[in-house]
């Protein structure tokens, strides 16, 4: 067994751990020389690029177009909505001098206190405030509506306590910012999108998500709503994994944008905005890997079969590449990435190791002896198990076994969710369920003040009201007072 995982702690020990060790020996990325920030390596980035191809399509369908906005926001940008910045005010990063030079003292560089900008510009981290400065520009009549733009960049928000893919001052995402002629159509793109979130953290994520809308407390700096998908981790915490904003005209009318309507009247756009990051990979570590290493979907991983030779001398490697050749094109023509490994720097219980580490879905090992038998040997990473198959028809056999292989972390992850998921109905008994994990539905009675006496005590937060739960009205399980329905609570990363 390498000796990556023999290092690996396992989830049963320390979660937090696990996790933290699994995304650096897995080569997913690293911590950098700039605090809270992480580098992302070629393994990792090669995730959030399939990530990345396949919601940017499934957007483009709807009808968004992509563009690209400025990273500096101007201060006063952000002072025209006054909840939104007040919602960011202390995440910001601040340029307030524009020129370096050349300490006269020798000591390297210093900032140039003559080169102090007029106005201080903010490192974004979000762009609202930028993009309907822009849009005043753009729409003028309802012929320009509705108006459907999203961006993929990077953002900053300065975080003290950070974990690499979760939490990270820097981070990669997209932000889709549409405006709209009426609130209805607002709205409804609002709920288009965060169920385009919810298709694909279950089809290409295999994540079961709960769909819903979360708190006034919770909501997004500005909005009049915000709809959120929620996963379950392994460990039985929550993690928001994508949200989704009806701004109404908050936005519009602080920077004045207005447009024609039909009966030659001026209104105020609506708007909506939408996004998720690359949290998004931290989500697909903890909700499906184990001790071994990581477990990738196959829609998602960047190998989804590897193809390891064993053999003693060139006769042998060149007789197995020969014979390997035909099933690698099969694959290949099958839409299948495939990776043949021959090199010779490493011994193939090493390669073994390592793939199963990186969660390639399916592994190949072909010897001499399978060379006169006409078998190979495979192992699929979500169970372990392995067999020996005719060499003949292993291309359409592995295409299906990875949709197998997809559905069944899938139907895992749900199991998980469904049996650590709680209908309760009285405090006490809530106050001792939240410690083992797990969702959490219960009645509120839709104060603030009842839903931070349960962050207080508790450590949980309402993580959403969901769109398809139940709405059987009850009692409050803190107060006693009336509830319209359940709600999910949960302690979250």
């Amino acid at each position: 067994m390498a000796k990556e995982l023999k290092n690996l702690t396992k989830r049963s020990e320390n979660y937090s751990q696990w996790y933290n060790e699994l995304v650096v020996k897995a080569d997913l990325a690293e911590q950098s020389a700039v605090r809270g920030c992480m580098v992302i390596k070629p393994y990792g980035y090669a995730i959030w690029e399939k990530m990345q191809r396949t919601l940017d399509a499934m957007f483009k369908e709807t009808g968004v177009q992509n563009a690209y906005f400025p990273l500096l926001i101007p201060k006063s940008y952000l002072c025209r909505e006054a909840e939104h910045v007040e919602g960011f005010a202390k995440e910001c990063a601040v340029v307030t001098h524009y020129r370096l030079k050349n300490d006269p003292e020798g000591n390297g560089v210093v900032v140039d206190p003559e080169a102090r900008l007029e106005e201080e510009l903010i490192v974004r981290p979000t762009s609202e405030t930028i993009i309907w400065g822009t849009y005043k520009n753009w729409i003028h009549s309802y012929r320009d509506l509705p108006l459907l733009i999203n961006q993929w960049a990077n953002v900053m928000r300065w975080e003290m306590r950070t974990r690499m893919f979760l939490r990270t001052a820097e981070f990669l995402w997209q932000e889709g910012h549409t405006a709209h002629a009426t609130a209805k159509e607002a709205e409804d793109r609002t709920v288009q999108m965060i169920n385009v979130y919810a298709d694909f953290a279950r089809k290409y994520m295999a994540l079961p998500v709960v769909v819903g809308v979360k708190s006034e407390t919770e909501r997004f700096a500005g909005a009049l709503n915000t709809y959120t998908i929620e996963a379950m981790m392994q460990d039985g915490k929550a993690l928001q994994s994508g949200t989704s904003h009806f701004l109404g005209q908050n936005f519009a009318k602080a920077f004045d944008v207005t447009f024609i309507n039909k009966e030659n009247q001026a209104e105020y756009v609506w708007a909506s905005s939408w996004g998720v990051s690359t949290r998004l990979m931290g989500a697909l570590i903890m909700a499906h890997s184990d001790d071994n290493g990581l477990v990738l979907p196959p829609h998602l991983a960047p190998i989804q079969v590897v193809i390891v030779p064993i053999y003693k001398n060139d006769e042998q490697l060149a007789a197995i590449s020969e014979k390997i050749q035909p099933v690698i094109n099969e694959l290949k023509s099958l839409g299948i990435s495939v990776k043949y490994d021959d090199a010779d720097n490493r011994r193939p219980g090493f390669k073994f190791a390592d793939y199963e580490l990186k969660g390639v879905p399916v592994r190949l090992a072909v010897g001499a002896r399978d060379l006169e038998n006409g078998t190979v040997e495979l192992m699929r990473r979500d169970t372990l198990e392995k067999e020996t198959l005719p060499i003949e028809g292993i291309a359409a056999h592995i295409n299906s076994l990875l949709e197998e292989i997809q559905q069944n972390i899938y139907d895992k992850a749900l199991a998980r969710q469904k049996e650590m998921t709680y209908e309760v109905n009285s405090y006490d008994e809530f106050k001792e369920k939240i410690e083992a994990g797990g969702f959490m539905l219960c009645h509120w009675d839709g104060t603030p003040e009842t839903e931070a006496r349960i962050k207080e005590e508790t450590k949980a937060t309402i993580r959403c009201i969901p769109l398809d739960g139940d709405t059987t009205p009850g009692v409050c399980m803190v107060t006693g007072k009336p509830s319209k329905q359940r709600v999910v609570i949960a302690r979250s990363y």
